[in-house]
Order: C-alpha cells, then sequence, then structure tokens
C-alpha cells in the first residue's frame, strides 16, 4: 500500500474498529493513467458503483473474486488513495448478459451499453492478450456493485 493508501485505511479502520487488518484489495481502475484517474473521479463524486472484471484475469492474477462485504481502497493511477469503497452485490455474467441496468452503474463514457461493451471488449482483449483466452458473449464477467465507505 502507498502511504496515502495506509493513511486512509487507518482513518477507516478508526471508524469502524472491526474492519480487517487489511483492504480486501488496493487498487486503481483500467490499465491506463487517463481512465484510472478519471474512474477514481467518478468514484469519488458518487456516479461509479459498480466494476466488471473478467473471470479470466482474476485468475490469471492471482486474486480471488470480491464477495459481499468486502472492503478496498480506490486509487488514481499514482497510488494516491480517493475512496474506499464496500462490495454490496456480486454476480457472475456472460459477457452478452451484462445489461444496460448495469452498464449505468458502472458511471462510464455515456453510461449506455453499447459503451459500455465497447470499451470492456477492448479492455477484456487487452487485459487477457496472450492467454489464450478467447474475448466473446460467454467470457465470465465478475459484476461488482459497491457503495462509497470513506
Amino acid at each position: 500500500m502507498t502511504p496515502s493508501a495506509r493513511q486512509m485505511w487507518g482513518r477507516y479502520r478508526a471508524c469502524h474498529p472491526y474492519a480487517p487488518e487489511a483492504p480486501y484489495e488496493c487498487f486503481h481502475f483500467c490499465d491506463n493513467r487517463e481512465d484510472a484517474d478519471m474512474c477514481a473521479d467518478l468514484v469519488v463524486s458518487g456516479i461509479k458503483r459498480a466494476t466488471a472484471a473478467s473471470v479470466a484475469e482474476l485468475e490469471l492474477s492471482g486474486m480471488r473474486q470480491p464477495v459481499v462485504g468486502d472492503v478496498s481502497i480506490v486509487t488514481r493511477w499514482d497510488g494516491k488513495a480517493v475512496a474506499v469503497i464496500r462490495t454490496t452485490h456480486v454476480e457472475i455474467r456472460r459477457l452478452d448478459d451484462v445489461d444496460e441496468a448495469f452498464a449505468m452503474r458502472e458511471g462510464e463514457g455515456d453510461k449506455t451499453l453499447a459503451w459500455w461493451r465497447q470499451a470492456h471488449e477492448a479492455y477484456y482483449r487487452r487485459a487477457l492478450a496472450g492467454s489464450g483466452i478467447t474475448v466473446d458473449g460467454d467470457l465470465l464477467i465478475v459484476c461488482e456493485q459497491f457503495e462509497l465507505a470513506l
């Protein structure tokens, strides 16, 4: 964790004494600075309330899937902590089964399903490049919803 993430986690634990010693994850969204910082700003402003990793990318990185109640720190690309979020709902869906309501909860782009599909399919292709995993309508997606906790 970066110093700002440790400080934010300390503030969170001061208000929530039964919180775990460490967050589930300390992370930035996306795979580039511009999108990561934009998503962090959307979380802080209350617009972004969901995220969608593929099951395959989590498995390849050795991460477990999130569960309801997980608490994570969101950072900007440079590691500066901006928010603590708490997972409120997790559902595994096929890529083709992600719906407009979920796209709106993600809060990115123009908030339409068409925009969501285009942006996320491109991301999944980059994230899974070289793995031999096909990005198609059957790709399993972890549709995670969260609330701002700090």
